[in-house]
């Protein structure tokens, strides 16, 4: 039996912050990972591989459209997935050296297999020799992330019918898809399948994708969706999916409508990987999704049994997934009180193309809370970044209180929000007034410019 002040279950963002976390804490450190490599679903079938795919596919149809710029030049049309997927597997084995080199630098022993509690101190881990080994924790952190629903009436074989990570497998481009679902993974999958020419059907059982972002970003996302040629069946129930002879798909809906396409993705929901990991012996009980309940410092029901990332639920974020777990650590082993709590103001981003990034409260939350507030707009065609790189559509929207011009929230549709939310975010953060934009210089051409043209057309809105 090995001792150790942490044991880690889990390699994924969670898992590897807490590690390096309790190891400059001069912890002795193992984490525990029951794949071949370090990284989880983030690095290997998730986040990087997804945003590295929609980069890909990015340029590719940015190409397309060279006649914008006066340059003519011949593009291939069959295009291959051996070819889209290149640049994905080199971002992959990139970033997994990262990982790996902070691993190593901080001393943190990997130990590769599954991992299961005996007790609340001690684990049994199938190594993939086929033997096993047991190691004795102070403190165990569960970072074991989720993974894709799969409902058994839906024929998954991931050859026809995929769900939102094996859809990385696509043995070829295909010329009809659909996508069932319109959260995050399966939008960012239609967007980036459409913009290869794909013709993508896109179901979902809501009034609108996205339903939790602002209604005004969903709607002009949903414009540029048709526009490139997707079809989007709302407030549509799919009763039945089947794979016919031809290997083509069926969708049949409760409307009573039938779809045909070669390809479908299933990205209704994730669960928690807790199943495997013997809860019982220590009296954890998950909820009926997988998902473990903690307390605001990341304990379980069982004080030294902690537990972040994916794997206790929303917002499944890499980026808060690693807060999670360097803050839980923090709590566990004594570290700096003031690094022993995360921002409330979280940033969120949907790598559809365009993209969204939102920060702070929407018009239908404050409405809630009967906050009086008004709204700056800017439009991308409005600054001169924005029709350099050709993208009239985009648009920054300012949420502020009318009395106080505090910013209460920023909404960014188009290129670069991901980035471009972080100086709302700042400002936000420190309770800025909407004139800090006013009073600020920009570079130019930025499209950064969109916040002084918002705030300045918010307080025009005031009279």
């Amino acid at each position: 039996m090995k001792n150790y002040d942490l044991l880690v279950i889990g390699s994924g963002p969670a898992g590897e912050r807490a590690a390096v976390q309790a190891a400059k804490l001069k912890k002795r450190v193992a984490i525990i990972e029951k794949g071949r490599l370090v990284g989880g679903v983030s690095l290997h079938t998730g986040t990087l591989p997804s945003k590295t795919l929609r980069e890909t596919v990015l340029h590719y149809s940015q190409l397309r459209r060279r006649s914008v710029y006066g340059i003519q030049c011949y593009l291939r049309q069959d295009i291959s997935v051996q070819e889209l997927m290149f640049r994905k597997d080199q971002v992959i084995q990139s970033e997994l050296d990262v990982i790996e080199g902070h691993l190593f630098r901080n001393n943190i022993e990997i130990v590769y297999g599954t991992a299961s509690f005996i007790d609340s101190n001690t684990l049994e881990v199938k190594l993939p020799d086929g033997n096993e080994a047991v190691y004795k924790g102070e403190v165990i952190l569960i970072a074991t992330g989720t993974r894709p629903a799969r409902p058994r009436e839906i024929p998954f074989d991931d050859a026809n019918v995929y769900d939102g990570e094996s859809i990385l497998k696509l043995n070829r481009i295909p010329k009809s898809m659909a996508v069932v679902g319109g959260g995050v993974i399966g939008c960012e999958y239609a967007s980036i399948f459409s913009n290869l020419g794909i013709k993508i059907t896109l179901f979902d059982s809501r009034q609108q994708i996205l339903s939790n972002l602002d209604r005004e970003l969903v709607e002009a996302l949903q414009y540029q969706m048709r526009k490139n040629g997707m079809v989007l069946h709302l407030n549509e129930q799919v009763s039945e999916v089947a794979i016919e002879a031809n290997d083509r798909v069926r969708i049949s809906c409760v409307s009573g409508k039938i779809i045909h396409c070669e390809k479908l993705l299933y990205a209704i929901g994730r669960i928690g990987n807790t199943d495997k990991l013997n809860l019982d012996a220590i009296g954890l009980k998950p909820n009926q999704r997988g998902f473990l309940e903690v307390n605001g410092h990341f304990q379980t029901q069982i004080p030294h049994v902690y537990a972040a990332g994916d794997v206790i639920g929303q917002p499944m974020l890499a980026s808060v997934s690693q807060d999670q777990g360097r803050i839980a650590m923090c709590w566990a082993f004594g570290g700096p009180e003031d690094r022993c709590s995360m921002n409330r103001l979280l940033p969120y981003a949907i790598y559809t193309i365009p993209e969204i990034s939102i920060v702070g409260e929407t018009e239908e939350s404050l409405t809630a809370q009967n906050v009086p507030y008004e709204i700056g707009h800017a439009f991308y065609r409005e600054v001169a970044r924005g029709q350099i790189i050709n993208e009239p559509d985009g648009m920054v929207k300012l949420l502020f209180n009318r009395e106080s011009l505090n910013l209460l929230g920023v909404h960014i549709l188009g290129s670069r929000a991901s980035e471009l939310i972080h100086i709302g975010q700042a400002v936000l953060s420190f309770g800025g007034k909407i004139t800090y934009f006013i009073d600020t210089v920009f570079n130019y051409p930025t499209l950064s410019e969109a916040y002084k043209i918002a705030a300045l057309n918010g307080i025009n809105r005031l009279g």
